[in-house]
């Protein structure tokens, strides 16, 4: 079944109750609202320094939870734009945990040397995260709100400082 970008978009700015949902516009990425009825899979994984992560833990803060890969142009493009935004809220409000797909960790540890990464790089060297979060697409991100629900998934390239994102993120604080 084919993705409807427009339904996506809708839902996104339904979810921000930023514009009536005829007006919505979207480019690069697809937003599908999270069923409140479907419960979301258990997340508690170690990033690449030891540290464990876990939702529970995150609440009172806006989560993002982003599936990427270095071989990934978009995912490599929007990575900056996630840097940025942790570095304007600050990590009391929002944490970007970045799950690296199938790549091992002197691929990851190499990758984070060379740019500067602030982030915590969770590997997810089988893709079974992923897989749990049904993941197809990268970049895919999740997205919770500072009460700890769940709100969204984000497929696609976004530029997480821009307008579309400030509208989706900012009802979430």
């Amino acid at each position: 079944m084919p993705i409807n970008r427009r339904a996506w978009v809708l839902g996104l700015l339904a979810l921000s109750g930023a514009l009536p949902r005829s007006e919505a516009r979207a480019q690069g990425f697809e937003f599908q609202p999270w069923d409140a009825r479907i419960k979301a899979p258990a997340f508690a994984h170690l990033d690449v320094q030891g540290q464990l992560w876990r939702l529970e833990d995150l609440k009172g803060r806006v989560v993002l939870i982003n599936f990427w890969a270095s071989w990934c142009p978009p995912c490599l493009s929007e990575m900056p734009s996630l840097q940025t935004l942790v570095d304007l809220y600050g990590t009391d409000k929002l944490t970007v945990l970045a799950v690296n797909f199938k790549q091992s960790v002197p691929v990851i540890e190499s990758f984070v040397k060379r740019t500067a990464l602030q982030l915590p790089v969770l590997p997810d060297p089988q893709g079974q995260v992923a897989r749990q979060w049904g993941v197809k697409v990268f970049p895919t991100t999740v997205i919770f709100g500072a009460d700890g629900r769940l709100r969204g998934v984000v497929r696609g390239e976004l530029a997480w400082t821009g307008s579309e994102a400030n509208r989706l993120l900012q009802p979430l604080f």
